[in-house]
Formats: C-alpha cells, sequence, structure tokens
C-alpha cells in the first residue's frame, strides 16, 4: 500500500429507476468517482439503477482484476468506473438516436396507445429489448460475480418484482446478471416478464426503488447516499389523464423507498433513547440527492427519450448536483444525516 494512503470515508449508494432520467444519475456518480475520496462499499439499484449500479461495479472489478495493490485499484477502478458508465449511457443515447420519433421508440404516442389495449405478449412476442445486448457488451457479468467485491469494489444489489408473490427480490453475487437487470427494467405494458429460475419478474421499481435493506444488513457502512429522480412531491394537482396516470406511477414507485426511511428513522430514534441495542442495530446516516426537482421541468413523458442529446443534457445537469452535494455535504458523511427522514417520507 502507498505510504501516503488514508482511509477513505465509506459510503453506501441507492440508485432510483426511472427511465432515461437515470442518466442525471450517470452524471452524479461521474462527479463522486472523478473526486475519488470515496470507498463504495455497496450500491442497491433498480431499473436504470442497476444499471448504473452494474457499470460502476464493472468498472472496479476490472481494475481488481489488473492491479493487486488496492490502493492502485482504487484509483484505477473510479477511471474505468467512469469510462463503464459513459459507455453505456452514450449507447443508450445511440439506441434512442436511432429510434426516435419511428415506432420503434417507447416515446412513440402509437406505443402508449397501443400499450392501454395490446399486452406485449402481443406486440412484442419476442421479448425484443436492444437495451440487453448493450448491457451485454458493457458489462462481464462473469468477472462481476468473482471480484473482489467489498475490498475494491462495491457489492451490487438488484431488485426486481417476483410476479406470483408480489414481493421484491434482490439479486446479488452469483445471481447478479444480464437477466437480473433486466427484470429489473421490466415494465409490464412494454416487456414481456423476465424468466429467471422458473420465476416471472417486474420492474423494481414497484417492490424496492431502491431497496435499502441490503446496504442496511449486508455491509457495515452506516452511510447511505439516494438519488432519488422521482418526486415525491408536486405542487400541483394533475387534472389531464395521462398526468394522474404519471402522479399514480410516482406515488406507487416511490411507496417502498419512503416506508424503508420511516423504519430507518424509527430505529434511529429508539437508539437513541437507548431502547434498542447498539450492537445489534444501525443506526443509519441517511444523504440525498434530489434529481426529482431537478427533472421536474422536463415533464414525466421525457422518461422515455433516450436520444444522446438528451442523454448528454441530464449527465451535464448530474455532474452539477453531485458536485453541488459534495461541496455541501462531503463533512456530514461519517458524522450526521445529512437529510431529516421525517421531512421526507
Amino acid at each position: 500500500m502507498h505510504e501516503d494512503a488514508r482511509p477513505r470515508p465509506r459510503l453506501n449508494l441507492a440508485l432510483q429507476g426511472g427511465g432515461s432520467h437515470g442518466a442525471l444519475t450517470w452524471g452524479v456518480l461521474d462527479a463522486l468517482l472523478e473526486d475519488g475520496q470515496w470507498q463504495f462499499d455497496g450500491v442497491s439499484g433498480t431499473s436504470a439503477g442497476a444499471m448504473n449500479a452494474v457499470a460502476l461495479a464493472h468498472g472496479f472489478a476490472q481494475a481488481a482484476q489488473q492491479h493487486k495493490d488496492p490502493e492502485d485499484a482504487h484509483v484505477a477502478g473510479c477511471a474505468l468506473a467512469r469510462e463503464s458508465l459513459t459507455r453505456l449511457w452514450e449507447g443508450v443515447g445511440a439506441l434512442g438516436s436511432l429510434t426516435w420519433g419511428t415506432p420503434l421508440s417507447a416515446a412513440n404516442p402509437l406505443v402508449g396507445m397501443m400499450s392501454q389495449w395490446f399486452s406485449p405478449y402481443q406486440t412484442n412476442p419476442l421479448g425484443i429489448n436492444p437495451l440487453r445486448k448493450l448491457l451485454e457488451r458493457e458489462v462481464d457479468f462473469s468477472l462481476l460475480c468473482s471480484a473482489r467485491t467489498g475490498v475494491v469494489g462495491p457489492k451490487v444489489f438488484v431488485c426486481a418484482t417476483n410476479v406470483r408473490t408480489g414481493r421484491g427480490e434482490i439479486f446479488f453475487g452469483p445471481r447478479l446478471s444480464a437477466d437480473a437487470v433486466m427484470a429489473s427494467a421490466c415494465l409490464p405494458m412494454l416487456f414481456k416478464a423476465v424468466e429467471i429460475e422458473g420465476e416471472a419478474y417486474w420492474d423494481g421499481g414497484y417492490s424496492g426503488n431502491p431497496a435499502l435493506h441490503p446496504l442496511i444488513y449486508q455491509t457495515e457502512t452506516s452511510d447511505i447516499l439516494l438519488v432519488q429522480i422521482n418526486p415525491v412531491e408536486h405542487l400541483d394537482v394533475p387534472n389531464s389523464a395521462s398526468e394522474i396516470m404519471e402522479r399514480m406511477n410516482e406515488v406507487t414507485f416511490n411507496a417502498s423507498l419512503l416506508a424503508e426511511l420511516r423504519a430507518i428513522e424509527f430505529v434511529r430514534r429508539l437508539l437513541a433513547e437507548g431502547k434498542l441495542d447498539a450492537r445489534r442495530y444501525k443506526s443509519v446516516r441517511m444523504h440525498r440527492i434530489d434529481g426529482g426537482s431537478v427533472l421536474e421541468p422536463f415533464g414525466a413523458d421525457s422518461k422515455l427519450r433516450a436520444d444522446l442529446a438528451f442523454v448528454r443534457k441530464l449527465f451535464a445537469l448530474g455532474r452539477t448536483v453531485g458536485q453541488e452535494w459534495l461541496h455541501a455535504h462531503r463533512k456530514d458523511v461519517g458524522v450526521r444525516p445529512s437529510i431529516k427522514i421525517a421531512d421526507n417520507a
């Protein structure tokens, strides 16, 4: 180890899903990786957040394979993770640019109309999703599953919803795969359920967007940075059919997260009052980057827009809010939570 190497503050990441708005999270992660001062112990992601999680971890897995020294591996991992994320999202933008405005685009109004009357088993019986090939090209899941997670790179947790039970399921370790990520991002009105080990799965947002409990129970780190891209609050009451439906989706996709945040606050309060054994319960320090407010001007429909210019614009916004968070809250990590959960849950 280098003589001047110092222990880095440890941080878990919780990455929400939200279609192409996940490009904002890409920008946030780029700012954190460029800063280079963080040890990421765990990353929990859903949908687009899961794609960001595996791309980030892929970079660190490559570095761990190339460098035996942890310090060298960390520095290389930050650089390789940035490259991995860039290739993934530039690929998303290229796919979006090719299909934007055509019948193949999920943002095409015709696709939205058809989804009201026809299931993906009728409109897309072969289950074609170009994102799968992109993901498999950019992320080596066999390398990711065999990497020294927790030593150089983070443990990765991907949430998907079991169609049969309605419960969230966390894929990690040997079960982490392209199938798991695609299941986590499977919107049931656009794509057929993804089958894994005989079970069918839909988007993880219905059961954990993202799931926080794996970060609490399967890592030693107490600080969690939530990158939230679905707005919790709206000033105006929606009145059109599309606005009502989108707000219903936002409420649904935030419900499980808000429940976990309330549980975290409850445990913190009981620990502070001495009513729980601190040796058995973790006092979690929550931090948040509120991407929902930044993304609100673009409208909910833009979640399905993925042309390269738009993806890059969201990336730039994400870098800005990531740098702002670093400036305002770097010193809070390891010391105190930087949000009041009661105000956000």
